[in-house]
């Protein structure tokens, strides 16, 4: 039925209720009068009908004329479980999926399990382009790569246990059935809901970033300051990251993506995590977060994508950042990711793409929000630190020592670097460079406040 049709039906189920109970005592003392015809036909539909009921008999009739109301009921009580039947079915099927065979399993003090997958066993090798390969061995790393910088490996909760996965696994998150459901649908699990502009905000994503347009990028290069900014509702998340991009923002758009998010949804709690993500279709039907769909390759057993970091930094305390660096192998064409100093977590195939089997035309550095305007005003999902960028260190939260990779495998200085914060009275930019941190900048907000009604 019709909307229309559906407010119909309960109003006049209503008023036959209320005017059939005002009628019983009448009913009942005509009952015996009317027993012998009440055993040829059906007793529910062949009492004397006041003139307001009749009608909605009719009505009925005429939408469903051999089910009665009562029968209907029954069958709505019966559909809802069998619904949920299949639903719940299509989850188990979807985790058998993606939770692959496990070796061993982890327990992490933030409740996630972590399993140790034999690395040819790993979801990516279930994509059509990739199935019968196997891992490739390390690439030649962008010169002036300075390792100098190397710091204790030591940076998610999982790994705080002491216990590690053995040598040729990969530590994966595994996925729970409420992981699932949390989400809008089975079939968005894991992915985002729309493409990123750099130039406006669209369908409640806003921005504050920074990048660089205009030539060929074969790479990129930051440290990322990492919060635990407030997310208002789990429909909305908070990330800081890196965009590797290609093609245009319609429906041919490559992404490479890396960096830090809090997501209710995706997670289940307020923990910033790791994460990556790619697209090569705008995110319609390509492309996911982490490994939750075939894809990304990993290669390291001691870093999983998905997973709590720790320590986290503290307003007006002590700062933590992570370093992340995304490069073109020079001869095989595949788009690696460095995780801290040294640490190569595994690459996206080259075959997954379009634009992005050449090269990148921009590369994008900064913060995203989803604002689902839930109560009527701006969300108070914070950006960063939930501090504006004016604040300063260790108050705002920062990007340092930003570069991009040349054709050359060299990773330079940023060339005409820009910023853009889409809504600066929520959340703000300001950019700078100094010798220490090269190209950097502060960025982020409180969302709501009283410039942001």
């Amino acid at each position: 039925m019709e909307k229309t049709e559906e407010a119909c039906f309960c109003f006049f189920c209503f008023h036959f209720n209320h005017r059939r109970r005002q009628h019983r005592v009448k009913f009942t003392q005509q009952k015996q009068k009317q027993k012998q015809k009440q055993q040829t036909v059906d007793s529910s539909s062949c009492f004397k009908l006041p003139p307001v009921t009749s009608m909605f008999v009719f009505i009925l009739l005429l939408f469903s004329p051999t089910i009665s109301a009562k029968k209907l009921r029954q069958d709505h009580q019966i559909f809802r479980p069998r619904e949920e039947s299949n639903k719940m079915k299509l989850v188990q099927d979807h985790l058998k999926k993606i939770n692959k065979p496990f070796v061993k399993s982890i327990q992490s003090p933030d409740g996630d399990i972590i399993d140790c997958v034999v690395t040819h066993h790993q979801p990516a090798f279930d994509h059509p382009k990739l199935k019968g390969k196997k891992p490739l061995d390390p690439p030649e790393r962008p010169y002036r790569h300075d390792q100098a910088e190397n710091r204790s490996e030591n940076y998610q909760l999982w790994s705080l246990s002491g216990e590690s996965c053995p040598d040729g696994t990969i530590p994966i998150r595994r996925t729970s059935e409420q992981d699932i459901l949390r989400a809008n649908s089975i079939q968005r699990f894991g992915r985002k809901a729309r493409p990123i502009r750099r130039d406006t905000s669209s369908y409640g994503h806003e921005h504050a970033v920074g990048y660089v347009s205009g030539n060929k990028y074969y790479g990129a290069k930051a440290s990322i300051n990492v919060w635990a900014p407030r997310v208002a509702n789990r429909y909305e998340f908070s990330l800081s990251q890196m965009w590797v991009i290609s093609g245009s923002f319609g429906n041919d758009l490559n992404t490479i993506e890396a960096g830090w998010q809090v997501s209710p949804e995706l997670y289940g709690d307020n923990y910033p995590r790791f994460f990556t993500y790619w697209t090569t279709d705008a995110y319609q039907t390509t492309g996911c977060y982490n490994l939750l769909c075939s894809g990304f390759i990993q290669t390291n057993n001691r870093i999983a994508i998905g997973a709590a970091i720790s320590p986290r930094s503290v307003y007006n305390g002590g700062q933590f950042d992570i370093t992340l660096l995304i490069w073109k192998d020079p001869k095989h064409g595949n788009w690696w990711l460095e995780f801290g100093s040294g640490t190569l977590v595994g690459y996206w195939p080259a075959s997954l793409f379009t634009h992005l089997r050449d090269h990148a035309s921009m590369v994008q550095f900064g913060g995203e929000i989803v604002n689902s305007r839930a109560s009527g005003s701006h969300t108070l999902t914070q950006m960063g630190s939930g501090h504006f960028s004016g604040q300063g260190f260790g108050k705002a939260s920062y990007f340092r020592n930003m570069q991009v990779v040349d054709w050359g495998n060299n990773l330079i200085p940023l060339s005409g670097f820009k910023i853009l914060a889409d809504h600066p009275n929520c959340y703000d930019i300001r950019g700078g460079s100094n010798r220490v941190w090269g190209n950097y900048f502060y960025y982020g907000g409180p969302g709501k406040n009283p410039r942001c009604p």
